[in-house]
């Protein structure tokens, strides 16, 4: 356990240095099989917890409320651990993520009932998107990461089908992107380009607009960090790039969980806190001063 957990405060000190003094990440965790969300501060120490069953998608709201999916709903919670705003889904639906929309409501895409929906915070449906999808093998593999635009249009992780879906703010298919593996995020970056993790087999692929690659990390590139299932990711302001790796399906104790990598593929931060964190779906790393990076 020592040795463990020398190595996370090694790297979490690099990480610390990198970024400065004055400009510490602190990290907040979804930690799927481990059942909760959590804070971790940049010396590696738990700030903050709220338990979650099999949660996979998590922010920390400018107010410091922590919102996140827990598979069958999505919750708002405060600082002090009370649930300010919920919403569940109807049976049989299931969330894997969420998008936080400016008008104040809350995109879903739900698996098995086969839609997007958006949520009011007054708990209504006030937008409803049926999604063309071939019947799943496994229910909880229809959907992944789903993301609305500024101009109305969303973009949907048919992860089943290997597949992104761009949809008009109306529904109807304005792209069938066919992905080399099982999409599980699409994150849109500010230069029009797509950062895209998959697995079976586990990559990263920077797309630009017209879905061309410019960048990847493919499965087995990365030594001590063969991808697994790469599931959320960002893009930091260095450039550097945050993967979570996560560990189901038999890898769970045997490597790191996330790593931070930069443009040229070089690993400065790795996450390997198996005494504390199963399988790390998703990171939102921030600043000292709580600017979400």
């Amino acid at each position: 356990m020592k040795k463990i957990l020398l190595t996370f405060l090694i790297a979490a000190s690099l990480a610390h240095l990198a970024c400065g003094a004055s400009d510490a990440p602190h990290r907040l965790f979804a930690d799927y099989l481990g059942g909760r969300v959590a804070m971790v501060s940049p010396k590696g120490e738990v700030e903050w917890e709220f338990p979650a069953r099999k949660a996979d998608h998590c922010v920390r709201l400018p107010n410091g409320n922590i919102f996140f999916c827990d598979l069958d709903g999505v919750r708002e919670v405060s600082a002090d651990k009370k649930v300010v705003w919920e919403y569940r889904a109807k049976s049989p639906g299931i969330f894997h993520f969420f998008d936080l929309l400016p008008d104040g409501n809350v995109l879903l895409a739900e698996s098995v009932r086969s839609r997007l929906i958006e949520v009011g915070r007054d708990g209504e449906i006030k937008k409803e998107i049926p999604v063309p999808s071939n019947p799943a093998k496994v229910n909880s593999h229809q959907f992944r990461g789903v993301r609305k635009l500024a101009d109305g249009r969303y973009m949907l992780c048919m992860m089943e089908e290997r597949k992104l879906v761009e949809l008009s703010s109306e529904g109807t298919v304005l792209r069938d992107l066919p992905m080399p593996g099982c999409p599980c995020e699409a994150l849109p970056l500010p230069n029009g380009h797509w950062l895209v993790t998959m697995w079976a087999p586990g990559k990263v692929v920077e797309y630009d607009a017209d879905f061309k690659a410019v960048w990847e990390i493919t499965e087995h590139e990365l030594p001590g960090n063969p991808l697994r299932i790469p599931y959320g990711v960002e893009r930091l302001a260095n450039g550097n790039t945050v993967v979570c790796n996560s560990l189901t399906h038999g890898f769970v104790g045997k490597q790191p969980q996330a790593f931070e990598v930069t443009p040229g593929k070089k690993v400065v931060w790795e996450l390997a806190d198996h005494e504390r964190f199963t399988n790390v779906a998703y990171i939102q790393t921030q600043t000292d001063s709580g600017e979400v990076k």
